[in-house]
């Protein structure tokens, strides 16, 4: 279940992004997350009903946190409720990342490093939308574009195919690629990001002279 929600955070992640670049319209991005959220609760309930263990208990964790993101994310572009909860929600989510990723770091730490990944982009979301950081939407966007296959779609599909990084100093080189990822977030960024749709300029009428 953890894989597979790994797979449907790589297609809400990605969408989110391309809508805070500008390329889809936020509303779209709401279905999406809303539809997702609501998947990935019910998931992490049915997965946490299967045993009590450690183990069990950090994985639906992490799920309902997702799944709590994507619903709530949903819910703030559909009804338009201002963000700013959103935002410290995501400071808050992004701490526990960080505790997650302490706790997975012995017997998982690949997917230690991915939970500190996680928590960046957590982080990013609260400065811009409960600190009004605007100016890291570019930022945030490429992250999120970028990280949705690398952090999410590429490991879940390795989870489900029974082929999960385990090997000998595999955390050191995670953290490389998302040092990478989010210097390459950083530069795109730079670039400029495009235009909101439908925030271009209409075209000069031009009236026939008398």
């Amino acid at each position: 279940m953890a894989y597979v929600c790994l797979l449907l955070s790589g297609a809400a992640l990605l969408v989110n992004g391309l809508a805070t670049l500008g390329h889809l319209p936020r509303r779209d991005a709401g279905v999406l997350s809303l539809v997702v959220g609501a998947i990935q609760l019910a998931l992490g309930a049915a997965f946490l009903s299967l045993d009590g263990t450690a183990g069990t208990a950090q994985t639906a964790a992490g799920i309902f946190l997702f799944g709590l993101t994507y619903a709530y994310s949903g819910l703030d572009a559909l009804m338009n409720l201002g963000s700013k909860g959103l935002g410290w929600f995501c400071g808050m989510v992004a701490f526990v990342a960080v505790l997650l990723a302490a706790a997975w770091l012995a017997a998982d730490p690949l997917l230690a490093v991915l939970w500190l990944g996680w928590a960046v982009l957590w982080g990013l979301m609260f400065a811009s939308l409960a600190l009004g950081r605007a100016r890291l939407d570019p930022v945030i966007g490429w992250a999120l574009v970028l990280a949705s296959q690398v952090t999410a779609t590429v490991p879940g599909f390795l989870g489900l195919a029974g082929a999960w990084p385990r090997g000998q100093d595999i955390e050191w080189l995670a953290a490389l690629v998302l040092a990478l990822l989010f210097v390459a977030a950083l530069l795109l960024a730079r670039r400029g990001a495009p235009a909101p749709l439908g925030s271009a300029a209409p075209a000069p009428l031009h009236l026939p002279k008398p």
